[in-house]
């Protein structure tokens, strides 16, 4: 039982819990649902609620006062909504996704998703945000439970093909250009990439002690060839010095000339 019930949670078959709150984190019909909103306590996401307010809300393609609005002039308004609001969330933390719905309903209309690399950046950014204003309105922020995007994106959307309009049930995401994207979102590849490099880099203690390791072990291999060496030259005392150190220099003159003349003897037995 318990495995049906994780398998179709969050589905249309799921008559306990709402799969549209569960998807994109919000619902037409709000606390009036019949099934349940799971609310997270903690999110890596947050939802802005009905944040971005088009130039031409009213009427598509006409301005408040009535006159009409290019659709340059809204990319331009929404490109620059865009950037004040990353501007001020990507104080908290790294942005992963930011997502600006361009639906119609009440319920999803100007919906502002914001998706943090870490947990805690969204608790800060949430904090930071309750009883702020933006353009003279509350803001209104709560995490969402929603963080796997493809499945709260409208797919017919993306292939402008969406029969259902500014009226769908799924996030109708509103582009900005390539170059603001670059801009925006471009530092903290930039930083990631740096971060990569240092942790690359930060190893070097272990790379050291590695090296020191195989230098123990090759001094250990060429030790007992070192001693060999020494044993038959004569010369060595404990056979822990190396080849290349001098006789010790606490001998007497008169063993250092005994030991002279016993060398010119061999030499002159060996000619």
């Amino acid at each position: 039982m318990a495995e049906h019930l994780a398998s179709i949670f969050g589905t249309e078959k799921d008559r306990v819990n709402c799969p549209f709150y569960f998807k994109i984190g919000a619902c037409r019909h709000g606390d009036r649902c019949s099934r349940l909103h799971n609310r997270p306590t903690i999110s890596p996401t947050l939802l802005l609620s009905n944040m971005y307010q088009r130039p031409d809300m009213i009427t598509p393609g006409v301005d408040a006062q009535g006159q009409p609005i290019s659709a340059e002039t809204l990319q331009s308004h929404f490109e620059d909504f865009f950037e004040d609001i990353f501007e001020e969330l990507s104080k908290f933390g790294e942005i992963e996704t930011l997502n600006v719905c361009d639906n119609l309903a009440d319920h999803m209309i100007g919906n502002v998703y914001v998706q943090f690399r870490e947990e805690d950046q969204a608790a800060a950014a949430l904090g930071a945000l309750q009883g702020r204003f933006y353009s003279g309105r509350p803001i209104i922020a709560d995490f969402s439970p929603v963080t796997d995007f493809r499945e709260a994106t409208c797919r017919q959307f993306e292939e402008e093909s969406c029969n259902r309009g500014g009226y769908c049930n799924f996030m109708h995401v509103k582009m900005i250009g390539r170059e603001l994207r670059r801009k925006l979102f471009g530092k903290f590849h930039n930083s990631r990439r740096r971060r990569s490099r240092s942790r690359s880099r930060s190893p070097r203690p272990v790379r050291r002690e590695k090296e020191r390791e195989r230098e123990r072990d090759r001094e250990r291999d060429f030790e007992p060839r070192v001693r060999d060496r020494r044993s038959e030259d004569g010369g060595g005392r404990g056979g822990r010095r190396r080849s290349r150190s001098p006789p010790p220099a606490r001998e007497g003159s008169e063993e250092r000339r005994a030991r002279i003349e016993q060398w010119n003897r061999e030499r002159e037995g060996k000619i």
